[in-house]
């Protein structure tokens, strides 16, 4: 401890030392005449100037020299060449809007100003709270006094009344009895008051009404009800019980007389009259076992046909010079679809005897009813399913991964799905004139793979020039327009000198099997334009296929590059899509309804023509005519327009123009496989198909460039 008297010594302040750089200080050190050395003050002797070594040396011109720099809103780390491609115009495109906000700083506070209104608000409020606490702390005060006066010790009761004369203030003592004991015991407790958002933003609920809920109710209907009333008395109650002990007492001695083994028989027959009572009397509770009856009565009925199907194989083909035949197995046709063309044929690529029929009318005069049916070898005298539709079917396709579903194409230009699972006539999803539908017949339609949101799509294309994409929501279906078919060089001259281009009216199309976005399309001008689903303004390819409307188009399902189309113009022609002709040409003496690759070779097909002929070609027997020529139905009667191969067993089905579908099997020369050679196996394959066919190709390629 210091003495009194004693001072702390104070610390000295610091000198301020202030260092000027440049020829600009030590001029202005010359300018103001100070000088550096004995006499000086002290501040002024620790003045120092400092020169960096890499300081420029400068004359007063350019010292004095001006630079003007101008601030502008753009932001200088924007990039100002940006490119994106257009698929529009089909080049890169500069994109001359760039945005140029910079922000350096930002920060969000909650500070309020004391000048403003809320900060005086603020203020007022707090010395409110201050004075009503002070109040409160008098009054407690008060209270004390009072509870300390009345504890004092009284003498005598005497003395206290003679005090209480004397030295009673009339003042307190009327303020003693104003104030009750509840009042000194319990302290005024201030208002509680809200706190105010001091945050920069506002709820959006606090500026808006909110509207107030609005109550749903539902109104049922009331269950019936009947009036009943009897009078009873108590000997018909009492007669009532007896009836019913009775009645216990023999079913307990039945039981007692029967066998353990003869109980439980009892028991289940009284389950199952129980359960047959409270059945209807509906057929669909036996529509399984009815179906299964009905087959094996059917294969009884057809046992020779079926033995046919299973086993035989024309023997004479071991005679015949490399030429085969169709024997016809059964026949298809139901009464309700009478009158009504074949205009679709699809197998269903999960079970192998099943196959869908759709029924409508190439007459566009007399267009009536469609109908949708599913026919299984295993009972060919009536369909499995039957839908039937307002309007003509006139192609339909079923799903590869869900093959209960089935899409059709309408001659209304609409569009529908049937779900097989949900036998009702009705479809499960249908295009409308509201929801989006074609405005010609749709020729053809294809399931796709689903897209990015694992929605089911399809693809259809129809006579307005029109390819649309449809996805499969929840409960509609949306559409999307892929392509609009243009005649090129198709203009003509409208009114007020517009450019009126002329619409090509699709018939056909197919899907590359692994090029996912490339597909074929056919019109009826009889061009086929090579299509990309990326490209809808655009065709990736034109050939001049035909003379008149091409009828049906098909890719290849081995070798990646080759595809067949047909048309009415009596030709079927082969393709290899990079080459613009054709590799090869076949004349068939009469207008071509329909074409198919066969599933077990790269170079067997089958056509069908309006003369009532089906004609199997296999190029690697014989490239420049077909191997089958066979005459399926009358040919003044009846015209084919349809044919597809079996996937998996050695048949074809063909429809024709009155409804009925035939099923024919290849004899042994139109399927012909490598023979085996001794000591070497026979090479099969994706591989070796591909191959076949491309030696082939190569022959008539050679050709070409040779001419």
């Amino acid at each position: 401890v210091f003495p009194a008297s004693s001072k702390m010594p104070h610390k000295q302040p610091p000198r301020k030392q202030s260092i000027n750089i440049g020829r600009g200080a030590r001029k202005r050190d010359e300018d103001s005449g100070t000088e550096v050395g004995e006499g000086a003050d002290e501040w002024a002797q620790s003045k120092a100037t400092v020169r960096p070594p890499d300081q420029l040396e400068l004359t007063d011109a350019e010292l004095k020299e001006e630079f003007t720099r101008i601030l502008t809103a753009n932001n200088p780390h924007a990039p100002q060449n940006i490119v994106r491609y257009s698929f529009k115009e089909g080049t890169y495109k500069f994109i001359g809007v760039v945005n140029q906000l910079a922000v350096h700083f930002s920060q969000v506070g909650n500070l309020i100003p004391k000048d403003s209104d809320e900060g005086r608000r603020q203020h007022y409020r707090d010395e409110l709270a201050a004075g009503s606490q002070e109040s409160t702390k008098v009054v407690i005060s008060e209270t004390e006094i009072l509870e300390e006066e009345e504890e004092e010790p009284k003498e005598s009761e005497a003395e206290a009344e003679t005090e209480a004369g004397s030295q009673i203030d009339m003042p307190a003592a009327e303020a003693a009895e104003k104030v009750t004991e509840e009042e000194l015991m319990t302290p005024k407790q201030p208002k509680e008051r809200k706190l105010t958002n001091q945050f920069n933003f506002s709820e959006r609920a606090s500026q808006t009404l909110n509207n107030p809920l609005r109550d749903r109710e539902c109104q049922m209907e009331p269950p019936p009800r009947t009036n009943f009333s009897a009078t009873a008395n108590q000997w018909e109650i009492y007669d009532a019980y007896v009836e019913e002990l009775e009645k216990q007492e023999k079913t307990k001695e039945k039981e007692k007389a029967k066998t353990p083994v003869a109980k439980k028989m009892g028991k289940m027959a009284m389950r199952k009259m129980t359960s047959m009572e409270s059945q209807n009397d509906d057929i669909t509770k036996v529509t399984q076992a009815a179906k299964i009856v009905e087959r094996m009565v059917n294969q009884n009925t057809y046992d020779d046909v079926a033995q046919d199907f299973k086993y035989y194989e024309d023997a004479a083909d071991e005679y015949r010079d490399q030429e085969g035949t169709l024997l016809p197995l059964w026949k298809f046709q139901n009464d309700k679809a009478k009158r009504l063309a074949v205009t679709a044929l699809c197998w269903n690529p999960k079970y192998n005897d099943l196959f869908a029929v759709g029924h409508g009318s190439y007459d566009f005069m007399k267009q009536s009813r469609g109908m949708l049916l599913l026919y299984s070898m295993k009972n060919p005298s009536f369909p499995e399913y039957i839908f039937s539709s307002e309007s003509g079917i006139m192609c339909l396709d079923m799903h590869v991964d869900h093959p209960y579903l089935v899409v059709v194409g309408h001659y209304d230009g609409n569009v529908a799905i049937y779900n097989l699972k949900k036998p009702h006539s009705q479809p499960s999803f249908r295009s409308s004139p509201k929801s989006g539908k074609h405005t010609d017949p749709v020729w053809q339609v294809r399931w796709q793979k689903d897209d990015m949101d694992n929605n089911l799509n399809f693809f259809s294309v129809s006579s307005d020039g029109r390819i649309v994409s449809w996805t499969l929501l929840k409960s509609e279906l949306v559409h999307t327009d892929v392509i609009k078919l243009k005649v090129e060089g198709g203009t003509t001259g409208g009114l007020d000198g517009l450019q009126l281009h002329t619409v090509g009216c699709g018939t056909a199309f197919d899907f590359h099997k692994e090029i996912d976005y490339m597909f074929l399309v056919g019109t009826e001008e009889g061009k086929i334009y090579k299509c990309s689903k990326s490209y809808s303004s655009k065709f990736l390819d034109t050939y001049d296929a035909h003379n008149m409307a091409v009828d049906a188009v098909s890719w290849n399902p081995y070798h990646t590059k080759v595809f067949m189309s047909c048309s009415s113009d009596w030709t079927v022609k082969i393709w290899d899509h990079t080459i613009k002709t054709p590799m090869f040409i076949y004349d068939l003496n009469s207008a071509v309804g329909d074409v198919a690759w066969a599933p077990y070779s790269s170079t067997v097909f089958a056509a069908v023509t309006t003369n009532g002929k089906t004609h199997v070609f296999d190029l690697s027997i014989n490239k420049y005519e077909a191997i089958c020529n066979q005459p399926v139905v009358a040919k003044k009667k009846n015209k084919i327009t349809h044919v597809q191969f079996n996937p998996i067993h050695p048949i074809i089905i063909v429809g024709d123009d009155r409804g009925h579908v035939t099923c024919l099997k290849l004899s042994p020369n139109l399927r012909k496989m490598p023979k085996e050679k001794k000591g070497q196996e026979v090479q099969k394959g994706p591989a070796v198909e591909i191959a076949k066919l491309d030696k082939l190709l190569n022959l008539v390629r050679e050709v070409k460039t040779k001419t």
